[in-house]
Formats: structure tokens, C-alpha cells, sequence
């Protein structure tokens, strides 16, 4: 998985981070039909982020924009993680919590999406623009075919270590976004992504050493 290594001052991108190529939303992301059934239920570590998908009002600036652009796809991804739950071996709790993932991170990205087009925005920049800043952080293949293979008594282990690192990421990435974003909605929302992450973090955290 690749981790975010960027440096602070690397996030006052040029205009030229924002071109890119805009799809819809459900097939950019990787949360529609095509990648696996939606979960379902609640719980009360997923504390979702989501907002209207108004346009926030203010200022907006790159950072705000790549923020947008980065947690899109990771979003999409955690989404395809926590669906695996849905018909492997798991206990109940792992799956209502992977549930709830699911859930929470499809509605962001709902949210997301509809700000950036609202902005005129294209949902994503090039990939070979983000390698300049320390890479876009996320999944490989590989790493989720890790855990759809894993035998059953691998699959929880494998499962929730894999949703940990995932969702650290989107903690670093929120983290920037209030540090050096401008728009208030925006920085909002990242608030609330990273607490939200942070108490999965640590439910899943629990269920490893039960």
C-alpha cells in the first residue's frame, strides 16, 4: 500500500493538478453495482461524514480540490474492502462495522463528487501528477485479492489489519486537507472523516485482540 509521504508545503499544487478527466461519479469511484452488493446497517463507530450536496459557500483553493479528488478514490476503494465481509467468514460484529463503512463512505463520496462538479471540477487529476507529491495513496490489486483469497481462518485477520492501514490513510489525508485547506465546508468534512476513522481504527483495533 502506499503511504502518504507527502510534505506540507507539496500541497500548494498548481492550476495544472486540477486537469483530469471527469466521469461519474459511481464508476470513477468504484462504489456502483459492477464492483459487489452494498452493505448494509449501522453502527455507532461510523459517525457519517456526510453532507448536503450543496456548494460550499467561500473561498476554494487546490487543496481543497485534490483533497476532494484523493479521497474520492480511496473512499471507492474502502467501499470494495468492506463488502468483502458480506459473504466470508466473519463475525457479526465485523460485518455490521464493515457494513457501516460501506454506508458512510458512499454517501461522502456522493457529497464529494457533487462539490466538485459544482466547482466545475473534474473527480479526479492525473495519477502522474500526484506521483510528484509522494503518490496517490491507496490499494493495489494485489493487496485486495490478498484478502478475498485469504483462506477462512485468515480472512478476519487479514481483513480488518487491511481496513486499518486503509483507513489510516484517509486520517493523514483529512489531517492535511484542515491544515492547509481554505474552504470551511471542506475542512468540515475532513474533520469528520477523521474522526470517524479514528474510532473504526480503534473498534477494529479491539476486535484483532478478542
Amino acid at each position: 500500500m502506499k503511504r502518504i509521504a507527502w510534505a506540507v508545503p507539496g500541497l500548494a499544487l498548481c492550476a495544472a493538478l486540477l486537469a483530469g478527466c471527469g466521469t461519474d461519479a459511481h464508476e470513477f469511484y468504484g462504489t456502483g453495482p459492477g464492483h459487489g452488493a452494498h452493505g448494509g446497517g449501522n453502527a455507532a463507530v461510523s459517525a457519517p461524514a456526510v453532507v448536503p450536496v450543496t456548494t460550499p459557500p467561500g473561498d476554494v483553493d487546490a487543496v481543497d480540490v485534490m483533497f476532494l479528488q484523493m479521497m474520492g478514490p480511496h473512499n471507492g476503494q474502502g467501499v470494495r474492502l468492506a463488502r468483502l465481509a458480506r459473504d466470508r467468514p466473519a463475525r457479526p460484529e465485523v460485518r455490521i462495522l464493515a457494513a457501516a463503512i460501506a454506508t458512510t463512505q458512499e454517501a461522502e463520496t456522493a457529497t464529494m463528487a457533487g462539490w466538485l462538479r459544482a466547482w466545475g471540477r473534474p473527480l479526479t487529476a492525473d495519477p502522474g501528477e500526484h506521483a510528484a507529491h509522494g503518490g496517490m495513496p491507496g490499494l493495489t490489486e494485489a493487496e485486495i485479492g490478498s484478502v478475498a483469497d485469504a483462506p477462512p481462518a485468515e480472512f478476519e485477520r487479514r481483513f480488518l489489519n487491511m481496513v486499518i492501514a486503509q483507513q489510516d490513510d484517509a486520517i493523514q489525508l483529512a489531517r492535511l486537507e484542515a491544515m492547509n485547506g481554505v474552504n470551511p465546508e471542506v475542512r468540515a468534512l475532513a474533520g469528520r472523516i477523521e474522526a470517524s476513522r479514528t474510532a473504526q481504527i480503534q473498534r477494529m483495533l479491539a476486535l484483532l485482540g478478542r
